[in-house]
């Protein structure tokens, strides 16, 4: 928790953190203040420019190019949200139960996530919609299965050092269930990591939605996505060439306020843990100096 604190402070941060509220605030309300119906055609104003009834203009249908990206923004952002919460669950829990189920499950899951980690992201999630359906639901299930293994391993690594810290064994030895210790030893030191691997997956995954979408993939037209509206834009580049810019420009703001908010955490980790050095270096040569003054 300190270290979320002092990433806070950071001027960086907070900027990440001002974009992803503003991504977040669309995702939830943008088919409510969307100007206009994101469905509805309109044939006799098609591939117009920006005006004053539509200020992003019109696509290849009539349809107001601002409510749609403002409507898609829900299924991209919430499509990426649902894949890294169903890898987390998948992939926290195994890694931090792997320490302490004993030698078994150990190695069964750690074969499971290598034998996970060499399937590729879009053919895994275009299988499991053949077999399962076409639906957005059904690919975010599928990537979070294929994301489970960084959660995995980055939670069992980081788990790994504190079983074997003194405070730990020392409340084995007073009789403190495996669970107490998870919750109280071990969680809260972990979560710092888990946070930056959250943030790097849901741009990963952010990423891999607008791809899937892009392909046609989860979810049907004419509900728009912003890897759908990308894929329909290129087919007029002659007419609008300035139109796939638009999602791709919020795909590339979204992607990048999560990398930068990762790198935040991550060095806000790593001063943590180098400031009791630092506060124990001056008084250690304030020792030296009486040493020498005797």
């Amino acid at each position: 928790m300190r270290t979320l604190r002092r990433t806070g402070r950071v001027p960086a941060a907070r900027f990440a953190l001002a974009v992803l509220a503003v991504v977040a605030l669309l995702a939830v309300l943008g088919g409510v203040i969307a100007p206009q119906d994101p469905l509805a055609q309109d044939t006799a104003r098609v591939l117009q420019g920006p005006s004053g009834s539509h200020l992003l203009g019109t696509d290849y249908l009539g349809r107001d190019v601002l409510s749609r990206l403002l409507a898609g923004t829900g299924r991209s952002v919430l499509g990426a949200v649902e894949s890294v919460g169903a890898a987390m669950v998948l992939g926290v829990v195994p890694g931090l139960a792997s320490l302490w189920l004993g030698r078994g499950f150990e190695w069964a899951a750690l074969r499971a996530v290598d034998a996970l980690m060499t399937l590729p992201f879009t053919l895994f999630a275009i299988a499991a919609i053949g077999v399962f359906g076409n639906g957005l639901n059904q690919a975010m299930l599928a990537l979070g299965v294929l994301l489970a293994p960084l959660f995995f391993r980055v939670s069992r690594a980081a788990a790994l050092g504190l079983k074997q810290a003194q405070y730990v064994e020392a409340a084995e030895l007073m009789g403190a269930s495996r669970g107490r210790i998870l919750r109280t030893h071990i969680a809260a030191k972990v979560l710092p990591t888990i946070a930056v691997t959250t943030a790097h997956a849901l741009a990963t995954a952010l990423l891999t939605v607008a791809s899937l979408t892009f392909l046609g993939v989860g979810v049907q037209p004419p509900a728009p996505t912003w890897g759908g509206m990308l894929a329909s834009d290129l087919g007029y580049l002659a007419q609008q060439p300035w139109a796939p810019a638009l999602p791709g420009v919020l795909i590339m703001i979204t992607v990048g306020a999560l990398n930068l908010l990762a790198d935040a955490v991550r060095d806000s980790g790593a001063d943590v843990g180098a400031e009791p050095r630092a506060a124990r270096e001056p008084q250690g040569r304030k020792a030296d100096d009486r040493l020498i003054a005797v």
